[in-house]
């Protein structure tokens, strides 16, 4: 007997998401996760290993509030932002409806739907990586939720927020809307919270992934207004974040750990107009597409033999080249300038 065999069907036809440890390499310049490339300095306080945390860490949820200007009860802790895309499909989502994104994109949201046995539907971005409203609105018919990230995963724009307004109009009363703002620290003027108290079916992603330089953590974070959250809190894990994640995101979030964040981000926002002033003069270079977040997608001649040749060299990329419209393409995490300057010098002799 085969034993995936007596997995579900949609399961058997399940291509995972190809994470960047999945896809492994030999590296020592790690630049294909979007990661920070230094980690912050914690201890743990808290030891009490024998006892259960709570349902959801007081500390975090108020910490996390305050610092995202909302009240408590907009917020539900979860691991990492990925549960909370799973978590909304599986609260919102019959067998029968259908979820909707726009790729390119972040490849989890159509791996938690199918996970989850729910049909996608696909509305691909403009040339320009906008949202395509007509086209959106003509296949709402059935659709419970919709993905937006923004910044977008993994071409770095932002969604225009007059479009993202306008994706609220037109699905209110028949979806949820989920802005992905995991890059959101990255340009913290694009945030849509103060739009939680207009729109009740607004929900938002946020993570410690990325500026809080928390990858190995896995926390986050969802926004709503209070009925959406009280119905996430019926589907979540009773315990979902073990104890020493609660106790080093409670001390990310103090008035020191917010401070340290916000000059990881100033040094990544400059090592971003360094490496993109580098990346113009060479001349296999064909694009450097607009950016707000920490990291940089290009277009090469040959996107697939820079990728292979920086591969061998131990520095793990991110090839574009599969994903929608971005043919020889490569996505380039910020990491530091020794890491991006070895980066470049690479590129110049691939």
């Amino acid at each position: 007997m085969q034993i995936s065999k007596l997995s579900r069907k949609n399961v058997q036809a399940l291509t995972p998401y190809q994470s960047a440890r999945r896809l492994g390499g030999n590296g020592d310049v790690w630049l294909n996760a979007n990661e920070s490339p230094t980690s912050p300095n914690f201890d743990l306080l808290n030891r009490t290993f024998n006892r259960y945390p709570e349902a959801q860490p007081t500390d975090v949820v108020n910490r996390y509030a305050q610092y995202a200007g909302v009240k408590p009860e907009n917020v539900i802790v979860t691991r990492g932002g990925d549960e909370s895309i799973e978590l909304i499909i599986r609260a919102f989502c019959e067998s029968t409806d259908s979820v909707l994104y726009c790729p390119p994109t972040y490849g989890m949201y159509s791996v938690s739907a199918e996970t989850c046995g729910i049909a996608l539907k696909t509305v691909p971005l403009t040339t320009d990586f906008q949202l395509n409203l007509p086209e959106i609105e003509r296949n709402l018919d059935g659709v419970k939720v919709v993905f937006v990230c923004s910044p977008n995963n993994p071409t770095g724009t932002l969604i225009k927020r007059s479009d993202l307004l306008k994706l609220l109009q037109i699905t209110e009363g028949r979806a949820i809307v989920v802005v992905d703002e995991a890059y959101i620290e990255f340009c913290p003027e694009a945030t849509m919270v103060s739009e939680l108290a207009s729109f009740p079916h607004l929900a938002i992603i946020r993570t410690l992934s990325k500026a809080f330089a928390l990858a190995g953590l896995r926390c986050g974070f969802t926004l709503a207004n209070q009925e959406l959250i009280g119905v996430l809190q019926k589907v979540i894990a009773p315990y979902p974040l073990p104890v020493p994640v609660s106790d080093i995101a409670a001390q990310s979030l103090t008035e020191q750990g917010l401070m340290e964040m916000k000059q990881r981000v100033t040094d990544a926002l400059e090592n971003r107009a360094w490496l993109i002033e580098q990346l113009k003069s060479i001349p296999c270079m064909v694009k450097i597409f607009d950016t707000e977040a920490n990291y940089v997608l290009a277009k090469f001649q040959n996107g697939q033999k820079v990728f292979k040749a920086l591969w061998e060299k131990g520095i793990i990329l991110r090839d574009q080249h599969k994903a929608l419209g971005l043919q020889n393409c490569i996505r380039i995490s910020i990491g530091t300038r020794s890491e991006l300057e070895r980066t470049v010098e690479a590129i110049r002799n691939a």
